[in-house]
């Protein structure tokens, strides 16, 4: 059995997460068999915060070279979490 923290790896700031943000949103790297249900319930639990919807991507890891040998980055998938209206998660703190 997974727990939330298995679910919620961390979230990511970046620019597009930062536009999210101003709307509601927030953006968390999720482990790769998590699915929008897994990721709504650890949210809550985890922040005790209302979500209104889930949406993820998955990044397909880039091939590179390293060290003059061809080798892959990793995957990553992303969860796209809108909030309620009032709810907020202060991503720079810890949990």
């Amino acid at each position: 059995m997974r727990t939330d923290y298995d679910i919620i790896r961390r979230p990511i700031i970046t620019e597009k997460a930062t536009l999210a943000s101003e709307n509601g949103g927030v953006v968390f790297e999720v482990s790769m068999g998590a699915n929008k249900v897994e990721i709504k319930k650890a949210v809550e639990n985890l922040f005790k915060v209302k979500v209104k919807a889930v949406n993820t991507s998955i990044t397909k890891g880039k091939r590179k070279r390293f060290r003059g040998r061809m080798g892959k980055l990793r995957n990553i998938k992303r969860a796209y979490v809108m909030l309620e209206e009032g709810n907020t998660i202060d991503v720079t703190t810890g949990l």
